[in-house]
């Protein structure tokens, strides 16, 4: 019985997720060669976002795949990364390869001050 549960576990059990090195995600960013998208509602990006990041709001990707595929690099981002995480899920499994989890505003904000 204990043989028939570990192997319908392994078969449901999905391959995690392959994430970016921070230093990965740093290297992009400062040198600009991201297109960085934050996944917030407009208010919140309007409030307080980085300087030349577009802001497609998570519910609004679909309709941004053709552009998102056309950028060389994508760093998705968001308040608290739970946005981002699942932007980058999304993306990936709709042929979107060149996204990465920048997970939050304030990370993307101090890679950015970073000397």
């Amino acid at each position: 019985m204990l043989l028939v549960f570990s192997v319908a576990v392994s078969c449901t059990a999905s391959a995690p997720a392959v994430e970016d090195s921070r230093a990965e995600i740093k290297e992009m960013v400062k040198n600009n060669s991201a297109t960085l998208i934050d996944v917030r509602i407009p208010e919140q990006f309007n409030e307080n976002s980085i300087p030349n990041a577009v802001n497609i709001p998570l519910a609004d990707l679909a309709s941004h795949l053709d552009f998102l595929k056309s950028q060389k690099e994508v760093v998705v981002f968001c308040n608290k990364g739970i946005q981002a995480k699942q932007a980058v899920e999304f993306l990936r499994k709709n042929g979107v390869e060149n996204v990465h989890d920048g997970k939050t505003l304030d990370n993307i904000k101090a890679i950015k001050n970073e000397k």
